[in-house]
């Protein structure tokens, strides 16, 4: 994990405040941390950082450390769930390639997580009973979790820091889902488990007296909080996506699980900017007819609610999509070994050096609105 990939290259001024915005995606989640290495190599600051699940572990390591120690809690964490699986040729430190073996290799790894769990995150309740069982709910206990989160997290620095965190969970009774903020309350472990409790493999969260499951399962980016709740402010947004929404169309049934996966939660990413873009144009046609109005109409309640829904601020939102290796299947997000975390650091950290050299955010336009780009690719 070199964290150098910024030394070089740095990120020209971008408008307003910078966020973080990390999906949900399980063992994936290392691809975000190495997307967040080299940011911070580059002198990539994050004011905010909002996250679903294994994005909102993720996001309380680094808003939970000053920033001389938050590349190190993540290589700690990261080093610590991805611990030596028992056959030693699963958790072989060497770069995964593409091919038949690299497949098994990662189809038994994930496997060896699905029965051993993933040490200092999660491990097996034994006896597994029936799923009728009373009074089981979730295949694995997180308590190693809290423990990992209550070494690796300064708390106080979390909640009154300089950095904002806010993560994303789902009412067990109610369905309702809702942020946790540090800017209107205090956080602790027990939010951010509760954004990355996935059932039915992980149990739900109590807080307060209601449970909570994570976030994910109405929707696995928070983009759309973000834009929500800094209505009037300037923003440059990463948003790190650890599901492709392009992808081949599948021809058996292990490919059409992958698939859909891949689907179900990255659309949730597409629909909230292809909903902002559509407003760019009324936006601009309102700013324009302003200007024309006069003063005792322009300053009206009417035109005062028009300005607020048309938001004439400017937001980037520069997109990294994690790519799929070849060896990867539906499995991907509870594959645990080293060097498959270690693969996706590097490509994390690769992806950005790319988009840096590229600086795909120089064609957009200079005008209000919310502008998004693919910064993983050509375009």
């Amino acid at each position: 994990m070199s964290g150098n990939a910024g030394d070089e290259l740095a990120i020209p001024p971008l408008p307003g405040h910078r966020v973080l915005v990390l999906q949900g995606g399980g063992a994936l989640g290392s691809y975000q941390a190495g997307v967040f290495a080299a940011l911070d190599s580059a002198d990539y600051c994050p004011q905010w950082i909002a996250g679903i699940s294994i994005g909102a572990i993720n996001a309380a390591l680094i808003a939970g450390n000053p920033p001389e120690r938050r590349r190190q809690r993540l290589t700690a964490f990261w080093e610590r769930v991805t611990g030596h699986l028992p056959w030693e040729w699963l958790d072989d430190a060497a770069r995964p390639a593409a091919g038949l073996m690299s497949s098994a290799r990662h189809q038994w790894a994930a496997a060896a997580t699905s029965l051993l769990g993933a040490p200092g995150f999660f491990r097996p309740q034994w006896p597994w009973l029936p799923g009728w069982w009373p009074g089981q709910v979730a295949l694995y206990d997180t308590q190693a979790l809290q423990q990992t989160l209550a070494e690796l997290v300064d708390w106080d620095l979390l909640n009154n820091g300089p950095v904002r965190l806010s993560v994303g969970a789902v009412n067990v009774e109610t369905g309702n889902f809702r942020y946790f903020d540090t800017a209107r309350e205090r956080l602790d472990a027990r939010h951010v488990m509760a954004s990355g409790a996935l059932p039915p493999g992980l149990p739900p969260v109590e807080i307060d007296g209601q449970w909570w499951w994570d976030g994910g399962l109405v929707s696995n980016t928070p983009l759309d909080h973000v834009l929500d709740c800094a209505a009037d402010d300037d923003l440059t947004i990463f948003q790190l996506d650890l599901f492709p929404a392009r992808g081949a169309r599948p021809d058996n049934l292990a490919d059409v699980e992958e698939r859909a996966a891949d689907i179900r939660f990255s659309s949730r990413t597409r629909f909230t900017t292809q909903a902002q873009a559509r407003l760019n144009a009324p936006r601009e046609a309102w700013a324009r007819l302003k200007a024309q109005l006069p003063p005792a109409l322009a300053a009206s309640p009417e035109a005062q609610l028009l300005d607020k829904v048309a938001r004439g601020r400017r937001a980037v939102v520069a997109q990294f999509v994690y790519r799929d290796r070849p060896w990867q299947g539906a499995a991907k997000g509870r594959e645990f070994s080293r060097a498959t975390m270690l693969a996706h650091w590097r490509q994390g950290e690769a992806d950005v050096t790319a988009a840096l050299a590229r600086r795909g955010w120089a064609g957009l336009p200079a005008g209000p609105g919310v502008w998004s780009f693919d910064a993983t690719g050509a375009g």
